[in-house]
């Protein structure tokens, strides 16, 4: 799981990294563009197909085509980020949901991420309704799950074993 942390300009390499990680936090006064274009290139570190992915086609074309800024408000409308916070927060609220992840079970979280990748990459839906099930099962008579049972039970917070 990477959460990245915006706290300035994020223009070409910089957002693709950004836009390499599950999810992105950016403060208040942050810009964000891929810049490319106007030098020739294109945002080849997953810059031309993640943006889409994320914000749509409109947006990751008018990004993408025009070298336009965008600001962490208009960010957050489009999707390209998931929370905006005060300026000095963006460390603070990335290492806070990266503390709720961790919380959870590791097999969990690991089987859930391929899983919404497939819904997002057009995986027929059937297909990925099946593969939900399957992991579904996988991880139903678990240690991980057990614990997690026995946890909510016994209303204590869960000690996950390694996967």
């Amino acid at each position: 799981m990477t959460i990245a942390a915006i706290n300035g300009y994020a223009m070409g390499g910089g957002l693709e990294c950004a836009l390499a990680c599950d999810m992105r936090i950016a403060e208040e006064y942050a810009q964000m563009a891929l810049p490319e274009a106007s030098v020739g290139l294109l945002p080849c570190g997953c810059g031309t197909q993640t943006l889409p992915w994320l914000v749509g086609e409109g947006w990751a074309k008018r990004i993408i085509l025009t070298g336009e800024r965008i600001d962490a408000a208009t960010a957050l409308r489009i999707g390209l980020v998931e929370e905006v916070v005060a300026s000095g927060g963006a460390y603070e609220a990335a290492l806070e949901i990266a503390s709720r992840v961790a919380s959870m079970s590791p097999d969990a979280v690991a089987y859930s991420k391929p899983l919404i990748h497939a819904a997002c990459e057009g995986t027929p839906r059937r297909a990925a309704l099946a593969l939900e099930r399957e992991r579904f099962v996988d991880l139903f008579d678990g240690a991980n799950q057990r614990e997690g049972v026995a946890a909510f039970l016994e209303k204590r917070k869960p000690r996950w074993s390694a996967s």
